[in-house]
């Protein structure tokens, strides 16, 4: 390990989502009761009831008009079929499902806004918005996402990685990483034959360095700040991680963080040398990755 990076740490984390109605429901708390009652098991359901009866939970229902416009050409880059895309045209009502939690483990203001977004739009067959994307949540993507009973997620259900064709190369960003508190990653000039390996190394990284970063927020007092090595491991097990799986290989490789702004962190191979990407990817998946 090299020398440390000291980042923030946030006070509260915030989660926002929102769930389009054309008919909306009479009473938005009750019925996100019931149906989180109903359709959230154990012990994800208590999680979920508590912040519903705590002022950590919020839910807006307004008409459309009342708040700004959703990005829909984002949403539509983000994969919004023309039905949905109708839907958030047409909709006289939105209610705005947030919630705020300390950074840590859980995220509990990430779980239970996007539990009560998708048990109140199931009820009444409305899509749901994930405002920090922004996209909108398939009903058997947004019930993949959340934690089973141990608690587990897979990284990959919470976050993306965009990628933009540049003249030298393809650029790299992860959505997702700030919903934990961290900032995104990013990397530069990455070759075209690399796009689907690098975002899997990507999804490793992000998976550990979240592992790592949980690691620095005790139970107590959070601390002001938090160091994380500029100089990291990443290995197919936390590939595999990041998606839920478990990979018994071993084979790791280092990369190195700098610290651009408080918000990304850009990702650069360890070692200096040309075609540093492309070993890099090669000595983590082996040969012929491109």
């Amino acid at each position: 390990m090299g020398d440390s990076l000291t980042l923030p740490v946030a006070e509260t984390l915030h989660a926002t989502y929102a769930v389009v109605f054309g008919d909306p429901p009479a009473d938005p708390r009750e019925l996100a009761r019931e149906e989180v009652a109903a359709r959230v098991a154990a012990p994800l359901r208590g999680l979920v009831l508590g912040m519903l009866d705590s002022p950590m939970l919020t839910l807006d229902l307004r008409a459309a008009a009342d708040f700004p416009p959703l990005p829909v050409d984002l949403i539509t880059a983000y994969g919004a079929d023309p039905s949905e895309l109708s839907a958030i045209a047409s909709a006289a009502h939105v209610l705005a499902v947030r919630a705020a939690y300390r950074p840590g483990w859980p995220p509990a203001h990430e779980w239970a806004a996007r539990a009560v977004a998708g048990a109140v739009a199931a009820a009444r067959s409305a899509p749901v918005v994930d405002v920090f994307t922004p996209r909108v949540l398939e009903r058997a993507d947004l019930l993949r996402s959340l934690p089973g009973p141990d608690g587990d997620i897979a990284l990959t259900d919470w976050m993306l990685i965009e990628h933009s064709s540049g003249p030298h190369g393809f650029y790299f960003v992860t959505r997702g990483l700030a919903r934990f508190g961290l900032p995104e990653l990013q990397t530069e000039h990455v070759p075209p034959a690399l796009v689907t390996p690098w975002s899997r190394l990507l999804n490793g990284l992000a998976r550990r360095l979240l592992d790592l970063w949980l690691d620095e927020l005790p139970g107590g007092e959070l601390p002001v700040f938090a160091d994380l090595p500029d100089t990291v491991s990443v290995g197919l097990h936390d590939v595999a991680a990041a998606q839920g799986l478990h990979d018994p290989l071993h084979r790791e490789v280092s990369v190195r963080l700098r610290a651009d702004t408080p918000a990304l962190l850009t990702v650069l191979p360890a070692d200096d040398g040309p075609d540093r990407l492309e070993n890099l990817c090669t000595a983590l998946f082996g040969e012929g990755v491109t």
